[in-house]
């Protein structure tokens, strides 16, 4: 398990290394428009629970107005939510907003693959044991519940309380997910959760679920 832990660590400093310098022109390019438009902010800090509950600054370009988390649904972003500013809706629609946390992954606070990071409101949605086991390994860029729940803006259309949304439609679905990813954790699985976290954004519309079978019963 150590040795795999390592393998992985010595991974996710390469290919985060590789694509930030890959990405570089697009990088930039993000950061002048955001320089000029909107608010003029660029990077968007909050803080997200991490491995064994501690917590962390996890970093995103700059898509909703200042203060959004007092504003409207708080730390849940809403379908067609009057919030996200023009840039941020194709920068949202694009997944570009979440380039940053390469620079997370770097610094050691995430890996590319592992349970998503989230804020502490929706991580307590959970019980006990399960964020124990979920915060056991590092969270990442992508992984189990990313994939599935890569629109998952659409669980709380016309509701009336997001929060609870969350809770009662992602919560359960999304601790069975990494769960299970913590309980079956491999480089293989590493690798073929990037694979489908790659096909997910260059074919948004293609149904991968198909892959998970009985974890999402």
């Amino acid at each position: 398990m150590e040795r795999e832990m390592n393998i992985q660590r010595i991974l996710d400093l390469v290919f985060s290394s590789i694509a930030i310098a890959l990405l570089s022109p697009i990088l930039l390019t993000i950061i002048i428009i955001l320089s000029v438009t909107g608010e003029r902010e660029i990077f968007y800090r909050q803080k997200r629970v991490g491995l064994n509950q501690t917590s962390f600054n996890l970093l995103k370009f700059a898509t909703m107005v200042k203060n959004s988390e007092n504003i409207g649904a708080g730390t849940v972003t809403l379908k067609n939510d009057s919030r996200v500013l023009p840039v941020g809706k194709f920068l949202r629609k694009t997944k570009l907003n979440e380039l940053p946390q390469l620079f997370n992954v770097l610094l050691g606070d995430m890996s590319i693959i592992g349970p998503r990071p989230l804020h502490m409101k929706q991580f307590s949605f959970y019980d006990q044991h399960q964020r124990k086991m979920i915060s056991s390994v590092l969270p990442g860029l992508s992984g189990m519940g990313s994939v599935v729940f890569r629109d998952e803006e659409k669980f709380f259309q016309d509701s009336n309380d997001p929060d609870e949304a969350y809770k009662k439609n992602i919560t359960p679905v999304k601790a069975k997910l990494e769960i299970w990813y913590v309980n079956n954790k491999s480089i293989y699985l590493y690798f073929k959760l990037i694979i489908l976290t790659i096909i997910s954004i260059l074919l948004p519309s293609k149904d991968i679920t198909d892959f998970f079978g009985d974890k999402l019963d």
